[in-house]
């Protein structure tokens, strides 16, 4: 896609996902050198990555993998984990998705506070530590751990 210097090249979304769109690929691998033989992925390979994965994520054709190739081997992003750690950022989100996503996750945190709050009020009630675990979803540590006034 990219024909670099030495020590950098440009890799732009829409060069990417260009041939991979015309190609109607369902999913992307990014595959790049690194002719000093490191293995090891720059800031600007993780931003890179980041970005692809949101792009992809936007058209629906998602980044597999991400592999660093050298004389020396390959570093895959997924096989260490940077990719799922990658696919996690909202950096490169769109603005609306990231509203949705924290909407979602206090939705969660709210369901869970109102748990804990039936299991408190079951609990000053007498009910079994096993039938607050049965209606409200908590673990018998936490129903344990709730103080009771």
């Amino acid at each position: 896609m990219s024909m670099g210097s030495v020590t950098r090249t440009i890799a732009e979304p829409m060069e990417i996902y260009s041939l991979a769109l015309q190609k109607r690929s369902v999913k992307i691998i990014l595959v790049h050198n690194h002719p000093s033989g490191l293995l090891r992925p720059s800031a600007a390979d993780k931003e890179m990555t980041d970005r692809m994965i949101q792009c992809g994520r936007l058209l629906k054709v998602p980044v597999l993998d991400h592999y660093i190739i050298s004389d020396k081997g390959y570093f895959s992003f997924a096989e260490d984990g940077l990719l799922a750690e990658l696919e996690q950022s909202t950096k490169y989100m769109l603005e609306y998705e990231v509203k949705a996503l924290g909407m979602k996750e206090g939705k969660q945190v709210g369901e869970k506070n109102k748990a804990r709050e039936m299991a408190r009020l079951m609990k000053a009630k007498g009910y079994a530590v096993n039938e607050i675990m049965e209606l409200t979803g908590l673990e018998k540590a936490v129903i344990q751990r709730l103080k009771v006034s």
